[in-house]
């Protein structure tokens, strides 16, 4: 895949990702070969465009180009892959996606992200999405454990599979694989 301004490749396991905020000059090629595109890019908002691959020098197992909102004011997007089970998150805007990678490639599911999507983040066996307003798990193989409505100020930390979650000075611990309970 070709590199470009406000372009970045990265390694995950035997992955390599592409990230774009434009279509590579190499696009139509690339989805000539690709075993899945997801092109949802009509209508308004950023673009982003993601490629992944098994090994280098291969042809994409994913293609994802897709429009999204906000992209601006501190929402950014994202990619999460665990290589041990092929699967693949994307977040950009109020849209979350996730993938099945592999020999056929799938996708798993959308959701939503409230307000606005800020990261994926792995701790072992569970996998957190962040955004504006919500905190939400998943396991590695992208089914959704739980979903909790959080209100700025507010973050986590994580130690030995227990989170404790701080919503404007109210903390909470409670396991992963758990939802936490309202404050």
């Amino acid at each position: 895949m070709q590199s470009l301004t406000d372009s970045a490749f990265v390694s995950i396991g035997s992955y390599e990702v592409f990230v774009s905020r434009d279509y590579p000059a190499a696009w139509e090629y690339y989805c000539e070969r690709a075993r899945l595109i997801d092109d949802d890019a009509d209508g308004d908002g950023a673009l982003l465009v993601v490629g992944i691959r098994a090994e280098p020098r291969t042809d994409p197992q994913l293609l994802v180009a897709t429009r999204y909102a906000p992209s601006v004011g501190g929402f950014t997007s994202g990619v999460l892959i665990v290589p041990e089970t092929d699967t693949a998150w994307i977040g950009a805007g109020t849209k979350l996606l996730a993938y099945r990678l592999g020999t056929a490639p799938s996708r798993l599911w959308e959701d939503t992200a409230e307000v606005g999507f800020w990261s994926w983040r792995r701790h072992g066996s569970t996998i957190l999405m962040s955004a504006e307003l919500e905190l939400a798990a998943w396991d590695l193989d992208g089914n959704k454990l739980w979903t909790r409505s959080v209100e700025p100020p507010w973050s986590y930390t994580v130690a030995d599979d227990q989170a404790t979650l701080d919503v404007m000075g109210n903390a909470v611990r409670f396991g992963l694989r758990e939802a936490p309970n309202a404050n």
